[in-house]
Parts: structure tokens; sequence; C-alpha cells
């Protein structure tokens, strides 16, 4: 797939010009005229800040000009990802469910893992089948690989549950996280997408809502 430029999104022939090692020219998108990708020389720790700002540019340059899919392990890399999504899940049910007593810490880790695994084969099937009703994804990005990966990478922010590994923090603060991963998981979807702000948000909201009631259903 060709990449984009992450102001407006149309699709560029080129990022950039190498005249040597190390040596690059970054070029302008013949449509808004601005530097296409200017992230391709930022330092990483710039993408993170961006992308915790919830900047549609860096989601652009993340999901079309480094995750696309010309990338020969994209398979590998969904894999991967949506490996490290679904334990970081089952981690989040962990904390809300520790302080049960009844079940031994073997069983408690099993229910977890099942809750973790049923509720997101809700949310994933509400976002496949919705968004392929409602929304007019951006040519090149329809499939459901393509909406699981923009979903699983959005996500990023459940990396801060682990800090719980090391600091106490209330409960309650997973319950923050998720409004952060619901919101970057909105920004995401309009990314890929051609549709508007109240199909993305309305499309959001039911997925996690489902999600929700069926991991309390199952508590």
């Amino acid at each position: 797939m060709d990449p984009r430029c992450v102001k407006c999104g149309r699709r560029i022939e080129k990022l950039y010009v190498q005249y040597s090692p190390g040596n690059i020219r970054l070029l302008k998108c013949g449509n808004c005229k601005s530097v296409a990708d200017e992230y391709i020389e930022c330092e990483l720790l710039i993408l993170v800040i961006d992308l915790v700002l919830h900047k549609p540019q860096a989601y652009r340059h993340l999901l079309f000009n480094v995750l696309h899919h010309n990338n020969s392990d994209f398979d590998t890399l969904l894999f991967k990802a949506s490996f490290f999504y679904l334990f970081l899940d089952a981690y989040k049910l962990w904390i809300l469910n520790e302080t049960s007593k009844e079940l031994s810490v073997l069983r408690l880790g099993l229910k977890t893992l099942g809750c973790s695994l049923i509720g997101n084969l809700v949310f994933f099937c509400v976002l496949f089948v919705f968004s392929r009703r409602i929304f007019t994804f951006i040519e090149g990005f329809s499939g459901y690989k393509d909406v699981l990966l923009t979903v699983v990478v959005s996500s990023y922010l459940k990396i801060y549950t682990l800090s719980m590994l090391v600091w106490e923090f209330p409960a309650s603060m997973v319950y923050i996280i998720d409004l952060f991963v619901m919101s970057s998981n909105l920004v995401a979807l309009r990314v890929i997408s051609e549709s508007s702000f109240t199909k993305c948000v309305g499309l959001c909201l039911g997925a996690h809502a489902m999600k929700f009631f069926v991991n309390w259903m199952l508590k």
C-alpha cells in the first residue's frame, strides 16, 4: 500500500528521497503542499508524545507509513500485537478481581483469561460487523485485519496498567486508562475511515459498552 501524507491523508508516491545513507530530503504533498511526513526525521519520543496527545498526524504516520501491508511481517506483527493486547486486558481484569477470596490463584487466572477472551471476541465482532456497515474506509483499509491492527495499536495506553506492578494505585485507575484507550481508538478509527465524528463515537461507545457488559456478566 502506498504511503500517505500525514496532514491530509492523500496518497503520495514517496515520502523522501535518499541521496546517501543518512542523507535524505523529505518530499511535500502535492495536495496540501506540506511536508508529507515530518515524523521520519523526528525522535521516537516526539511521536509517542503526539500519540498521547491524540494528534491524527501521528496516527497516520504509524498506521499508513509504518504498519502498512507492504510490511512482509504484517501477519506476525498483528499476531504479536494482538497477543500483547490480550495479555494487558487480562491483567486489567486480574487487578479488578484480585480481591476475590473465593477462588485460588490458578482458578482466578483461568477465569480472568476466559473473561478477557470472550469480552474481546464480542468487542471485535461488534467493531467488524458495524464498521463494515456504517463506515466508509480509506482505500486499502477495509479488511478485518486492518480494523484489528488499528484498534490493537491504538490501545497502547493499556501498557500503563503494568505500572501497577511497581506502584500502588486505586483500582479505579483502570477505568481512567480505559477511557483514554477508548478515545485513542476513536481517533485511530477516524484516521482510517472517512466517516463522521458521530458515527465513530457511536461505534466506539457501543463496542466498549458491550465488552464491559460481557465482563460484568462473567465476573
